[in-house]
């Protein structure tokens, strides 16, 4: 089965797999559509067209990805077998012969269709019209966001002096019918060609896209390297070239089977505070200074239907797509990073929050080297923790990795931490936006201890509940976190406590009963609440030759701080509206009401 064309494409396969329900009821793009999407989602249920968006002239489409059987109908299998089979030529070709290439005939021929083809024009320049950017169906999706987005935007921008493109999905804030904010981090790709344009004093030309062939989606958000066009990415899952259409406005080409263009271009140093927008951290983004979108020109399909997802705590849609697109660029991990065997980002952290590698260790040490390959590498440089090991793991198994590396983490010379780095935007446990540290920790070779698995010590106060989350983690709470002087003076004291003096690591949470309820609990109340540079403690650190050396247990505070986001709940009155509307939306019914206040982790 090839991979859909375009959205109406991928709807109609949908509708004919029963994996879309169309809701006939006006709902209101303010709260109460994304919570909806939130309750379906939760229970596992299907893909959902609103046909009457309150205050909208069109159609919009949610939960395209969320489960494993849409993405398998939005892709393809063929993308995962083709780049599988593209990995090992390096092996099979060398040294090559006319004989090995004439056996690889059907794959050359297959790469030779990966590219674009541009043509005069397309469905999306069926209508040509003025902005109105109100008029289109942008949510809000939590109570706090600072007004509707365009969730799932394909942005594309051209660098102005190498004209290389890149493909990007970047929140768009809606301000007016010709204005939006356009939430384009400075270390993403769009963001890259925004500083070059700035440098040269000239307005940066940006075309952004709602809707199209499934595959532009997961090009926008792969993490490849600057300078490789995601559009290749995109013609390869599709297994054709991609359409290109020209348009009036400005240089940069439409993707022609797209649903809706919007042309415009964003000025040198303009800015505007965007948000906040509850993230797919689980939490609120604040609200800062952004780039500002100005639309010339809106192309479109003469009916359009504009694609939408709701993020909030895990997993959510972007789970489904972020886990889908690791698996199908793991093949070439080796080939770009010939020492990193496995790598796997954990979307229960936000995948920029914790990875894990196993990588070689032919000699002492090569380990950090492969460590430092994968924090300098495109995206995976805004990973903010890593756990390498040296044996082939299940890395998904994140309990089993846990255990691996505890028990043979030497933390006098396995741990590394960085102050005083970048972040990624969106993660707030640094001391500034943007602003962070970073940790490598190591388990290699043989274990080093026997991790314990049962607790049986009376641990002195601050300490209120001991719960094991896994052998060798402990996870406790205590006091709210009050300043970093007490901070320092509680770990100290929980690290010191003889009662924890086996266990190798400890997190101390707001709430120890949730946290080690389960792995996606511990993950996200983990690692998206602790800085490495500042929120990591021991019962002993020494500096050795410039080294921090670490006596355990390791303490990591994953407490909220001060300032730290608000974490997300759906409000209240939208809630009971959602329950008292259910069926008018679905009034054949089948569609269950999950629970949206805890997304999928165990409440």
């Amino acid at each position: 089965m090839s991979a859909p064309r375009d959205l109406g494409a991928f709807l109609g396969l949908l509708a004919r797999e029963r994996e879309l329900v169309t809701v006939e009821a006006e709902v209101d793009p303010e709260l109460e559509l994304a919570e909806i999407h939130r309750r379906v989602i939760a229970a596992g249920g299907p893909a959902l067209l609103f046909k009457r968006v309150k205050g909208c002239d069109f159609p919009l489409a949610t939960n395209l990805f969320g489960t494993q059987r849409r993405i398998e109908r939005a892709f393809g299998p063929e993308p995962q077998r083709l780049l599988a089979e593209v990995a090992k030529l390096p092996q099979v070709l060398v040294p090559p012969t006319l004989g090995k290439l004439w056996k690889k005939r059907e794959l050359f021929l297959r790469l030779a269709r990966v590219g674009a083809k541009e043509r005069a024009g397309g469905a999306v320049t069926e209508v040509v019209e003025a902005p109105r950017l109100t008029r289109l169906p942008a949510i809000r999706t939590w109570k706090r966001d600072g007004g509707r987005f365009f969730t799932l935007p394909l942005v594309a921008t051209r660098h102005p002096e190498t004209l290389v493109p890149n493909l990007g999905m970047y929140r768009i804030q809606v301000y007016d019918d010709a204005t939006t904010g356009l939430h384009m981090q400075i270390g993403k790709g769009g963001g890259f060609h925004l500083a070059a344009a700035e440098a040269l004093d000239r307005p940066l030309p940006v075309v952004i896209h709602l809707g199209g062939p499934p595959a532009l989606t997961l090009a926008a958000i792969a993490p490849l390297p600057e300078n490789v066009p995601e559009t290749l990415v995109a013609s390869l899952v599709l297994g054709e070239r991609l359409g290109l259409a020209r348009n009036r406005h400005n240089e940069l080409p439409l993707f022609a089977e797209a649903e809706v263009a919007l042309v415009g271009e964003v000025l040198p140093r303009e800015r505007r505070p965007e948000g906040p927008f509850g993230d797919h951290y689980g939490y609120y983004s604040e609200r800062h200074d952004y780039p500002v979108f100005r639309c010339q020109a809106v192309y479109r399909r003469r009916a359009p239907v504009i694609p939408a997802t709701v993020v909030g705590k895990p997993r959510q849609e972007d789970f489904f797509l972020g886990d889908y697109l690791q698996e199908l660029l793991s093949p070439l991990f080796p080939l770009a990073m010939p020492s990193v065997r496995d790598l796997w980002s954990y979307g229960e952290t936000g995948y920029h929050s914790l990875a894990a590698a196993v990588v070689h260790e032919r000699y002492k040490r090569e380990a950090m080297a492969s460590a430092f390959r994968i924090l300098g590498e495109g995206q995976l440089s805004l990973t903010k923790f890593l756990l390498a090991v040296d044996r082939p793991l299940e890395l998904r198994d994140f309990k089993s990795v846990l255990t691996h590396v505890l028990a043979r983490a030497d933390f006098r010379t396995d741990l590394y931490l960085f102050a005083n780095l970048s972040m990624d935007s969106l993660d707030y446990a640094g001391p500034r936006i943007n602003e962070g540290g970073k940790g490598v920790l190591l388990g290699l070779g043989e274990p080093i201890r026997e991790l314990p698995r049962e607790f049986t010590g009376a641990p002195r106060a601050p300490v209120k509940t001991v719960k094991v989350f896994s052998p060798g983690c402990l996870v406790l709470d205590g006091p709210a976190f009050a300043d970093e002087a007490s901070e320092r003076r509680t770990a100290a004291a929980i690290a010191a406590d003889p009662a924890f003096a086996h266990w190798p690591l400890l997190v101390l949470s707001d709430d120890a009963a949730r946290a080690a309820r389960s792995a996606i609990n511990f993950l996200w109340t983990t690692f998206t609440r602790f800085d490495p540079g500042r929120d990591l403690h021991a019962q002993k650190i020494e500096l050795v030759h410039a080294h921090a050396s670490f006596t355990p247990p390791l303490v990591i505070d994953a407490r909220k701080k001060p300032g730290y986001p608000e974490e997300l709940f759906c409000d209240p009155d939208t809630a009971r509206l959602v329950e008292r509307r259910w069926k008018e939306y679905f009034p054949a019914g089948g569609v269950e009401m999950g629970d949206s206040e805890h997304g999928h982790l165990s409440p």
